[in-house]
């Protein structure tokens, strides 16, 4: 039946949901950047909140609670845990919506809803690691960490709430051990297996990975500019180096899988870019507008979002995971996205007098997530046309 194919696989809902909730909370970060509504809370807090806690983190559950069990060779999710998590979920978003130009008290409310909401996602994946009867668990062991970390960093932006000062940390840790190396975890496990890459892997880069991410949020929270510069480079260097050992041939992978290629070299590109800022902001004393987060966030982050997100649509409707001319579309709209945002930072440090970019980076996110709805929005609502 059409009508209750929505809830019938996990990925579905939440891929809705995070999609939705990326176009409302730029729509509202952009109207309280520009003065035109007045939120109750720091924008800061508004749009990384929002953006992590209610647009990335449903895209991560939508994707794990499809793959994880298939990780680890256990049963699927039961519906109906996956079901209430995705109420609580939009009942969060709801509420956080409405609540950030209301009451203290709603958008405390959809806080506790969103953290208790995730606590049952990282206590489910946690719950499936434990079950698993499969010999070599180090990947499901990282991915987890990383969703550990996310609680973590969920719980320090509640405490921020009633304690601002703590939302610095809240974000370090929530962008650096949450976002980053959760998406990291499963990128180093999946595309080179989907790109039949069968060079060994060694079993401590994960390891290595990992303690530099946490340096470098260390280095984040106690604003220790030369200590992530050094970390920075380390990591841009540290992830190339294996990254070409893969020998993955994006340049003849098909855009399915060349998106993925792009994505993860994102990550030693974005890091390199972030030491070069960090390193000229040190010296100049001039401020790049979180130009290096946002190359991540959006080059590597978004990019293998939406391959993954892509891939994992088509292949669970019955569809060849083939992508067609509007589908390249949006991949070269989301790198478009990247660049965007790094002109808005630009135009900062060298004082183009450009404010203007910022809206076309805002309106370009929101087209790309526009787009992506109305795509795949039909066959996540009602399975791909027999």
């Amino acid at each position: 039946m059409k009508d209750s194919y929505f809830l019938s696989q996990p990925h579905q809902p939440f891929f809705l949901l995070a999609t939705f909730n990326a176009v409302v909370f730029m729509l509202l970060f952009l109207l309280s950047y520009k003065g035109v509504v007045t939120p109750i809370v720091d924008v800061a807090f508004l749009h990384s909140y929002s953006l992590i806690f209610l647009v990335f983190l449903n895209a991560f559950t939508g994707f794990l609670f499809t793959t994880f069990p298939r990780f680890n060779q256990t049963q699927i999710i039961a519906k109906s845990y996956y079901s209430e998590v995705f109420y609580a979920n939009g009942i969060a978003s709801l509420l956080f919506a409405t609540g950030v130009f209301g009451t203290k008290l709603i958008l405390l409310s959809s806080i506790l809803i969103a953290l208790a909401s995730h606590f049952f996602i990282f206590w489910k994946l946690l719950g499936i690691y434990k079950s698993s009867k499969v010999n070599d668990k180090s990947d499901s062991f990282w991915i987890l960490t990383g969703m550990g970390f996310g609680v973590v960093g969920h719980f320090l932006f509640l405490l921020s709430f009633v304690f601002a000062p703590l939302l610095h940390t809240a974000v370090g840790v929530s962008v650096f051990l949450f976002l980053l190396f959760s998406a990291f975890s499963v990128a180093q496990r999946m595309i080179p297996f989907f790109s039949h890459s069968f060079a060994p892997k060694s079993e401590r880069f994960v390891l290595g990975v990992f303690v530099l991410f946490l340096i470098e949020c260390v280095g984040f929270v106690i604003e220790n500019v030369p200590l992530r510069i050094v970390v920075e480079f380390l990591l841009s260097f540290f992830l190339a180096k294996e990254f070409l050992r893969w020998k993955l041939h994006p340049l003849q992978s098909p855009a399915i899988l060349w998106v993925l290629h792009l994505s993860l070299f994102w990550l030693p590109v974005g890091f390199f870019l972030f030491g070069v800022s960090d390193l000229f902001a040190y010296v100049s004393a001039k401020s790049f507008y979180f130009l290096g987060i946002h190359l991540l966030l959006l080059g590597f982050l978004l990019t293998v979002l939406i391959g993954f997100g892509t891939r994992v649509v088509l292949g669970h409707s019955g569809q060849a995971p083939h992508a067609d001319g509007f589908i390249k579309f949006l991949f070269l709209l989301t790198q478009i996205v990247v660049v965007a945002r790094a002109l808005v930072s630009l135009d900062v440090v060298f004082g183009w007098g450009m404010s203007f970019l910022f809206d076309i980076a805002a309106a370009l996110w929101t087209l790309l997530f526009v787009l992506w709805g109305v795509r795949f929005g039909k066959v996540l609502l009602f399975g791909a046309a027999k």
